[in-house]
């Protein structure tokens, strides 16, 4: 029988007991560092996983929504102002990207288990993906959306009359974009009916 301690207990007793040979300001520095450079490191993966290239990646996106997403005016309009898919399904601040990209990695799960990897499929599924996705939206105050238009910046006078109109009513009922402007970046789902009609 063999009484040598295993791999795991000779590492865990060496992490326990005090070291001679290094100080702790030593291990606090080095400590310190490593986690720069983890930090570094986890912050730059998560960025890439924002790049329209990341999002596209997969040909469920590139060959649905993204060919959608081309002829609207979130790609190519008279200002050359381009929002890509992170700018509307990715909040900004720190704790509410992680929430998200937690949600997210059920959209990979799918993507990985086929549940819209055909036309058909998307299709057969774009209601309950645009009713999940106006959800977050709503209950976020369209908060991606506000980045780049607000109530408040809005110049009124340059927007049509009825624009306008819309517009004062939403702000002062509290509405959020998401109320109004389904379907603005994608295709709205065949089943879907509008309230307002």
């Amino acid at each position: 029988m063999n009484n040598k301690p295993s791999l795991i207990k000779r590492t865990w007793g060496c992490l326990k007991r005090p070291t001679a040979k290094y100080s702790l300001l030593a291990l606090l520095v080095v400590g310190f560092f490593s986690g720069i450079i983890f930090w570094g490191g986890f912050n730059t993966a998560l960025e890439q996983t924002n790049r329209l290239e990341f999002c596209i990646g997969c040909h469920e996106m590139r060959d649905n929504v993204y060919q959608e997403y081309k002829e609207t005016i979130h790609y190519k309009n008279r200002t050359g102002v381009r929002a890509i898919c992170s700018d509307c399904h990715v909040p900004k601040d720190w704790g509410h990207k992680m929430l998200r990209k937690m949600q997210a990695s059920k959209e990979v799960w799918g993507a990985l288990t086929g549940y819209v990897d055909t036309p058909e499929k998307f299709e057969a599924h774009r209601m309950e993906l645009a009713t999940h996705e106006w959800a977050r939206m709503k209950a976020s105050g369209s908060r991606e959306c506000r980045n780049c238009h607000d109530f408040d910046n809005m110049e009124a006078k340059k927007q049509k009359p009825k624009a306008q109109k819309m517009h004062a009513q939403a702000k002062v009922e509290g509405k959020t974009c998401i109320d109004c402007h389904k379907g603005i970046a994608h295709l709205l789902p065949k089943e879907y009916i509008d309230p307002d009609e």
